[in-house]
């Protein structure tokens, strides 16, 4: 919503940098990569006041995400070799070329 003003982080960076380099994501994804952080909003709608139909019709993505985010962490170090490959080809895929930041 326009007018307010807001401290961001990594999250609002990482927005920033794919939406300058204009990456192939949805608006869905930026969404999610812009607000997974704002959790009393997404968690227990703080701020709602605040927000608009657009916000309202992303929420639900925001959230879905957030199962991958928060508290999802585990303890097993993946193998890094074995997962590489997946997520070079992600960021080629959406991300090609250098990117800047």
């Amino acid at each position: 919503s326009s007018g307010i003003n807001a401290e961001y982080g990594h999250d609002e960076y990482m927005y920033q940098v794919l939406t300058r380099n204009k990456v192939d994501l949805p608006d869905e994804g930026l969404y999610m990569i812009r607000f997974h952080s704002l959790y009393p909003w997404h968690h227990h709608q703080d701020y709602s006041h605040l927000t608009n139909e657009r916000d309202a019709q992303m929420l639900p993505w925001v959230q879905k995400f957030s199962s991958f985010d928060l508290y999802s962490k585990n303890e097993t170090i993946p193998d890094i070799p074995t997962i590489k490959p997946f997520y070079e080809s992600l960021i080629e895929q959406y991300c090609p070329g250098k990117l800047l930041w």
